[in-house]
């Protein structure tokens, strides 16, 4: 049977096979995410003064803010690249939110800081735990996407595996963001791509190797 034959009778049969598959990717993703939540919390935590930061600290909220615009549109698309049938298309564009939205606090950023201030803002603190805890902070969440990928059917595995990647590195860093002393935009531009980069790369290799059917 060619690939486009085989493609076409798994999406004739979507109505018994889609909900599973949802249901699948679903419950793993939540499983993995809760297991980097538990590793997190044993071991870094968020700021002692998270409550007030969310409410009185608008850099605080607002990177928790991008790291979640990046997550939700990639877990919407990942969980669409698990059926045969599905063309990331156009959908793909909803990936860049985020970073449009980072972009427009760099420059707000900018626009008050002045520009003595802009290099020592950019470095931060705490760049090197940045570059490796978002990574480590989604390995579970990436295996379990790699998990659920694999009881489906990506007909783009390269695709599915990095943005799978990408949602895994998404909740590894809105954990760290948590904690994360730095919350100026230039930090989190400079830095947390870092993380999302490795993802996504690990993400590639890792679909063309094990998500190919």
């Amino acid at each position: 049977m060619k690939t486009d034959d085989l493609i076409n009778a798994l999406a004739a049969d979507a109505k018994s096979v889609e909900p599973p598959i949802a249901r699948t990717f679903a419950v793993a993703l939540a499983i993995g995410a809760v297991v980097s939540l538990i590793a997190f919390m044993v071991t870094l935590g968020p700021r002692p003064d998270f409550p007030q930061l969310l409410t009185n600290s608008v850099r605080y909220t607002f990177k928790l803010i991008v790291m979640l615009s990046i997550a939700i549109p990639a877990f919407f698309i990942v969980r669409g690249l698990s059926r045969p049938d599905f063309d990331p298309g156009r959908s793909l564009w909803w990936l860049a939110f985020g970073p449009a939205l980072l972009l427009l606090g760099i420059g707000m950023e900018l626009a008050v800081v002045p520009s003595g201030d802009w290099h020592q803002r950019m470095i931060g603190h705490n760049s090197f735990y940045c570059m490796t805890i978002i990574p480590i902070l989604s390995v579970a969440p990436f295996l379990a996407m790699l998990y659920a990928l694999k009881s489906g059917a990506p007909s783009h595995p390269v695709i599915a595996g990095a943005i799978g990647g990408v949602l895994s590195a998404g909740i590894g860093a809105t954990l760290y963001a948590s904690h994360c002393p730095d919350d100026s935009p230039l930090f989190v531009a400079v830095w947390y791509p870092v993380g999302f980069a490795v993802m996504a790369v690990l993400g590639a290799l890792a679909g063309s190797r094990f998500l190919r059917w």
